[in-house]
């Protein structure tokens, strides 16, 4: 009977440990499931100890006579079944992922985050911001494009506000009243631009029958040259090509219409823009600082100070540049006419008012427009003349962008030459030839509003940073009121 005790008793502590191990594996599989398809976290709490099997069973009814034998075999199983019941194994917790409840192993990481790599983490932070402040932009050009006209005649007036502000303040300074200064320079600069596009137009009226005698010559000289050159065209397939051009415009005389109306369209919006222009050229002369004023006050609390500081340093980059592309627009403007004038092309003078006019849109504005005298050399005088004129335009750029650019605008402007011909070739996709003028002065006020204010944050970041340094010695010193004394004295 003792035997087939200890067996049961055995027998019982193996499937005590049986069911804790099959617990075990139930729980890591649910916590394991919860994770992976983020359920509610498992808790995963430790098992207790197995309880301890009884130390005998009841005796049977038969062995009741030997009533002295019965305590020393119950003591004996007792006393070897408490090592046995204290020696149970208990499973030790399992470790699990406090926020989801999912057992940590050794090759994979906690949360599904930390497995996407660092570089990829902040490629997609980066991403969604330049997408929102893509959008951001988007909405900005959306805007702009339908005020165009507004947009153009304010851009329009600031650059010819910041040619002629500095005499309204030279004025100002010698004491004529605010009014006459203002309406003075505005009527002297109005009169300027009104006596230049006089002058273009008469010279054009003055050659153009000249001019038109030789582009018949030239045409006759281009057709002799297909007909005698390599080409060896014949007369009918020039007839051919000359008859279809002309019934291709008989074709479309409808679209050729709605060009012209498209034109009238235009000009009314250019005539429209010209005024707005003016009209806000001569209130920016007048009022300038009020409307700065005005404008800060629209600005939040915290920004009028950093932008009070940035507008002066704008202003000033922008006249610094006005200036000093319409001083390198005059040379360049001199220099291809004179190279034009003695290379015998006619119209010299209009080109060169029209090269002026082109300077303006820096490194590339004169080169375009001396194509015109390119065009015109060609199909009046001769090939070797055409390229002659475009050997000065070239010689003229170079000197440009190595001599006059640094020189005349010097530091005021701090634009690459790579950001200048991105810049204009942006602008002129976004606004044709308004946004190719006004792309680089955006560009060069845009880096210098830039540039105080990340200097004004970093001086501000030194100045707490040094505030900071000298209340936390502050107190030290009241802390330690013996230090001074100390230090006074030359000791540690």
């Amino acid at each position: 009977m003792a035997r087939g005790g200890k067996a049961f008793k055995a027998m019982a502590k193996g499937a005590a440990v049986v069911a804790s191990a099959v617990a075990v594996i139930e729980r890591r599989r649910r916590a394991a499931i919860a994770a992976d398809f983020h359920e509610p976290p498992v808790e995963v709490v430790p098992l207790p100890a197995p309880a301890a099997v009884p130390a005998a069973l009841p005796a049977p009814r038969e062995a009741a006579p030997s009533a002295q034998a019965a305590p020393s075999a119950q003591a004996a199983p007792s006393a070897q079944a408490a090592p046995s019941a204290q020696a149970a194994p208990t499973p030790a917790p399992v470790p699990t992922h406090g926020a989801f409840g999912r057992e940590l192993h050794p090759g994979r990481p906690a949360t599904p985050a930390e497995a996407v790599p660092w570089g990829l983490r902040v490629a997609a932070e980066s991403t969604w911001r330049l997408l929102l402040l893509g959008a951001a932009l988007y909405v900005v050009f959306m805007v702009v494009d339908m005020l165009r006209l507004v947009a153009f005649a304010a851009l329009a007036s600031l650059l010819i506000s910041a040619l002629l502000e500095p005499s309204v303040s030279w004025l100002r300074r010698h004491g004529v009243p605010r009014s006459l200064a203002a309406g003075g320079v505005f009527m002297s600069g109005l009169a300027g631009i009104g006596l230049v596009g006089w002058f273009v137009v008469w010279q054009v009226t003055t050659n153009l029958s000249d001019v038109t005698s030789k582009v018949q010559d030239g045409v006759a000289t281009l057709r002799d040259w297909l007909i005698t050159g390599p080409l060896h065209l014949t007369e009918q397939q020039i007839k051919d090509f000359a008859d279809q051009i002309t019934k291709a415009i008989s074709t479309n005389t409808d679209q050729i219409t709605s060009v012209g109306l498209t034109g009238a369209q235009i000009a009314v919006e250019v005539l429209t823009t010209v005024l707005l222009a003016f009209f806000t050229t001569f209130f920016l002369l007048y009022d300038g600082e009020r409307i700065w004023s005005w404008a800060l006050r629209g600005l939040p609390r915290h920004s009028r100070y950093a932008m009070a500081g940035a507008g002066p340093k704008a202003w000033a980059t922008l006249t610094a540049y006005v200036r000093g592309t319409v001083c390198v627009a005059f040379i360049d403007a001199v220099c291809i006419g004179i190279g034009i004038q003695l290379l015998g092309v006619p119209m010299a003078l209009p080109l060169a008012v029209i090269i002026f006019l082109g300077a303006f849109v820096p490194l590339v504005g004169a080169l375009v427009t001396g194509t015109v005298a390119v065009l015109i050399a060609l199909v009046t005088t001769s090939p070797w003349t055409a390229l002659m004129v475009l050997v000065v335009l070239v010689a003229v750029q170079q000197l440009e962008g190595h001599i006059l650019q640094p020189l005349i605008l010097g530091r005021a402007v701090r634009v690459h030459p790579l950001g200048v011909v991105l810049g204009v070739a942006a602008g002129s996709i976004i606004g044709g030839i308004g946004g190719a003028i006004v792309a680089v002065p955006l560009i060069a006020v845009t880096n210098t509003v830039v540039t105080h204010l990340r200097r004004r944050n970093e001086a501000g970041q030194a100045v707490f940073t040094a505030l900071e340094a000298a209340r936390e010695a502050a107190v030290a010193r009241a802390g330690h009121p013996e230090a001074p004394a100390q230090a006074a004295a030359g000791k540690p």
